[in-house]
């Protein structure tokens, strides 16, 4: 599983298996089971403008002087699918998200038994770096794998984050996305959410 943040509106099977497969936030349909169940999380977060009007959930973008902005964090599989999806201010740090992201993904059903609503395996990069983060996957038992300031470079955990960047300019392409225009951030999120049911629907498409 990764984790993601984007600065501009908010976004959102699973393989049975010990680790979560491909599941969108509020409406993620089943992964094929000829793909790898394993969940390689990356967490990341993308600003984006607010509308001229204003809007709901919006604080100071401090990459824009300050301009009004809301974040998008996103959690994704390993094949980049959206498992979960959150909003907040564009002033709000992306690690200060990490509970909210988690406790968003929804239960996959496919063994008998409670159905699994954790990946196995979290990866995400250096703003995550602090010890609340890795007591989060601890407490609901997953592996964390977050960069080390100071230790490690941006660039050995580039291959896992690439996939959470590739979800965000999917969700570019969506021209509704590009800038926010509602003022309600539920409307937002709705539309967000919508479009990361059409990216689940079409990576289905393409496996059968």
């Amino acid at each position: 599983m990764r984790l993601g943040h984007h600065l501009l509106a908010p976004i959102e099977g699973l393989a049975i298996g010990r680790c979560l497969g491909t599941v969108a936030s509020h409406a993620a349909p089943a992964a094929s089971s000829r793909r790898s169940s394993r969940l390689e999380p990356g967490l990341h977060g993308q600003r984006i403008h607010r509308g001229e009007k204003g809007g709901e959930v919006t604080g100071p973008n401090p990459t824009d002087r300050g301009r009004p902005g809301t974040k998008r964090h996103i959690v994704t599989d390993r094949h980049g699918i959206p498992l979960a999806l959150c909003l907040s201010g564009a002033n709000v740090h992306d690690s200060r998200m990490i509970e909210p992201l988690l406790d968003a993904i929804p239960p996959i059903r496919g063994k008998r038994g409670r159905p699994r609503r954790r990946p196995g395996k979290l990866h995400a990069d250096k703003e995550y770096d602090y010890p609340r983060c890795r007591r989060a996957c601890t407490k609901r038992g997953i592996k964390h794998r977050i960069a080390r300031k100071g230790i490690e470079s941006t660039s050995h955990l580039g291959k896992h984050r690439w996939v959470v960047e590739r979800t965000f300019a999917w969700l570019s392409r969506f021209r509704r996305l590009t800038v926010r225009y509602e003022r309600r951030a539920d409307i937002h999120l709705a539309f967000t959410i919508l479009a990361c049911a059409i990216i689940c629907f079409r990576n289905l498409t393409k496996e059968f």
